[in-house]
């Protein structure tokens, strides 16, 4: 497996295989989201779409950064979301960092997106599908330089690579020490940013809460293909022939 990290603007080409890494806070609430019960998560490429796709379906739930807004239900924050029942529902997602790397490489053959509450499942799936290619991780926050998603891209990457889940919690530890001193962290922590919950940070910071991995591909309905997150149960033992 040949690994890569670049920034959203650094994507010149089409990767094979990308993995987009938001942890503060996109992944890490649409995993929750799925934990919650929702079926799928439509990535809008902007707050317009969003808000459309929330006129046309009003059941659907809507989903942006910042503070709350007309025409979202919520804010793009885990712990928030986590009260939410979503059973069955479709989530309407757009964010400044996540949503934007999911759909700069949507072309790619498989686009996972992934944050610490999903690393080790995610690093199963790599090495069931992608051991013999090129991984590209797209480090979204602060134009690819955000402390918080490198480190959890190159945990995913290390996890992947090594194909052993013995010691997981050891290894991790120096990456989850990076992210929770990042500067989106101290942001979150101190209130810089709208629409945050005192337990965003630690959320974030929970390592492989979630059994699966998530998979971003076109979706097809009634107005249009649109990229779309699902998740994938990633069983501990992979292998190619379960997938």
């Amino acid at each position: 497996m040949d690994i890569r990290y670049l920034g959203i603007a650094e994507l010149t080409e089409v990767p094979s295989v990308a993995v987009v890494v938001d942890v503060m806070r996109a992944f890490t609430v649409a995993a929750w989201a799925f934990a919650r019960g929702a079926e799928r998560i439509v990535l809008a490429e902007s707050l317009d779409e969003a808000r459309a796709l929330k006129e046309r379906h009003p059941d659907w739930v809507a989903i942006k950064d910042g503070p709350p807004a007309p025409g979202f239900d919520t804010v793009n924050s885990p712990g928030m979301l986590r009260s939410m029942d979503l059973s069955g529902r479709t989530v309407v997602q757009k964010t400044t960092a996540g949503t934007v790397g999911a759909l700069a490489v949507k072309d790619a053959s498989l686009v996972l997106c992934a944050s610490f509450v999903v690393a080790e499942a995610t690093a199963r799936l790599l090495r069931a599908r992608a051991v013999h290619d090129t991984v590209t991780f797209v480090v979204t926050g602060e134009d690819g330089k955000a402390e918080e998603d490198l480190a959890c891209a190159q945990y995913i990457a290390l996890r992947a690579t090594e194909g052993t889940s013995a010691g997981a919690a050891e290894q991790a530890a120096p990456y989850l020490r990076r992210a929770a001193e990042s500067r989106a962290a101290e942001e979150l922590a101190t209130g810089v940013r709208a629409g945050v919950h005192p337990d965003d940070v630690p959320l974030c910071l929970e390592l492989d809460r979630f059994p699966f991995a998530m998979i971003a591909s076109w979706d097809g309905d009634a107005d249009a293909e649109r990229m779309t997150l699902r998740p994938y149960e990633v069983p501990v033992q992979v292998t190619t022939t379960d997938l």
